[in-house]
């Protein structure tokens, strides 16, 4: 009688011992999934994952390819994030692109992890370079952003071989287009960041949009294109009407499908007044 008391000991030591691990399995199953944060779309991409030009094709799409014959006088350039991880930058150099923007912070909760490769590789090989910053107006301050990213790699230096620092404003890859800001707010919000980061560096920082959300946020609001230069986002064969008070661009951000990145630009200038907006 020994044996069959044993064998039914035994199992009831293995139940007993699997029962928690069966419990486990069948309570995290039934684990509730986090809602998304206030204002954020259900399946929204991951918090830090924005880029430039992100929502320019979706939202303007693509109407054309630009001259090819302006390659010949305007730098051409590139802009980056941790979407490119290593980039290829003696490839680019090669090919004749002379500068490039590397993406830094998003609100102040993300720095870009390549950061410090990009932003030094593309030295390295010879390239003028800077930093731009993807702002969230609906997590904190435009004050508090511009700070964020002077902080974590938007400075400026007069080295003549650093650009101002870029506020990458744009539509919200997380929720409502506007961030979930009026008009009025927005345009205030903007100026807060502007102002800070002026104080900050000495420098203009650089507006980094695309025409049709800058009137549906702003309103088409006139008031930096005396101070803050513009890089217009457009893939297109023009720039396009460009959003009230600049009459004329500074960077064209003009495809996302280039060779390489991706992304590239164009300077409207020549490479003298690529190195006089570097030395300021």
């Amino acid at each position: 009688m020994r044996r069959p008391m044993t064998a039914a000991f035994g199992r009831l030591r293995l139940y007993a011992t699997g029962l928690p691990v069966a419990l486990s399995i069948l309570l995290s199953l039934h684990q509730p999934i986090s809602p998304p944060s206030p204002g954020e779309s259900p399946g929204a991409p991951a918090r830090g994952t924005a880029r430039m030009g992100m929502g320019v094709a979706l939202h303007d799409g693509r109407t054309g390819s630009p001259d090819t014959r302006a390659a010949a006088t305007q730098p051409e350039g590139v802009d980056v994030s941790s979407h490119q991880r290593t980039v290829a930058w003696s490839t680019l150099w090669a090919s004749g692109v002379t500068w490039a923007y590397v993406k830094a912070t998003e609100g102040t909760y993300y720095t870009n992890p390549y950061y410090g490769s990009q932003y030094t590789g593309s030295r390295a090989v010879g390239m003028i370079r800077g930093a731009y910053h993807f702002a969230t107006p609906d997590t904190t301050g435009g004050a508090a952003q511009a700070d964020y990213f002077v902080d974590h790699g938007g400075g400026w230096t007069r080295d003549g071989t650093t650009l101002p620092g870029v506020l990458d404003i744009e539509w919200n890859p997380y929720g409502d287009a506007c961030f979930g800001r009026t008009k009025a707010s927005m345009i205030s919000w903007i100026a807060n960041f502007l102002a800070r980061y002026k104080a900050r560096t000495g420098r203009d920082a650089v507006i980094y949009t695309a025409t049709s959300w800058w009137t549906q946020c702003t309103g088409n609001y006139a008031g930096f294109g005396a101070t803050n230069p513009l890089w217009i986002a457009r893939y297109a064969a023009t720039p396009g009407t460009l959003p009230a008070g600049w009459p004329r661009h500074t960077f064209w951000q003009y495809t996302s499908t280039g060779p390489t990145v991706g992304d590239h630009d164009r300077f409207n200038g020549s490479p003298d007044g690529l190195r006089k907006l570097a030395t300021g």
